[in-house]
């Protein structure tokens, strides 16, 4: 059931693009090489991937939405398994990768894969 309209969507990769960028730093997590940079390097890359979608706050729209959604996916799975996988679990606090990640997960699978605005002309 997919319900949350690109444009919302969008406003949403731009801001938790920006959150991830800034976490190492809100939540002292620079304590660990993985704790700082794998959510900058995922704010950063998410921002970017953003910028290149073909949705209504796409700057190029070049990247089709079901892509852009299965990146978010991708970054969900990382920021979830992150700690974990590259060994800061025991240096950084986990909540913050394991709710950014499912919420991104979950934003994946209830965008529409249809911009707003192409719906509303095709409708």
């Amino acid at each position: 059931m997919r319900f949350l309209p690109t444009r919302v969507h969008g406003v949403l990769d731009y801001l938790v693009g920006l959150l991830l960028i800034a976490l190492p730093w809100l939540l002292d997590l620079d304590r660990s090489d993985a704790g700082t940079w794998l959510p900058v390097a995922l704010g950063v890359g998410s921002i970017l991937y953003s910028v290149f979608t073909d949705y209504e706050l796409g700057l190029v729209r070049r990247l089709a939405m079901p892509a852009h959604l299965a990146l978010d996916a991708v970054v969900g799975v990382l920021l979830l398994a992150g700690p974990w996988l590259f060994g800061a679990a025991d240096d950084v606090p986990r909540w913050p990768f394991v709710g950014l990640g499912l919420f991104a997960i979950a934003a994946s699978l209830v965008t529409h894969t249809v911009p707003g605005d192409r719906r509303a002309a095709a409708g």
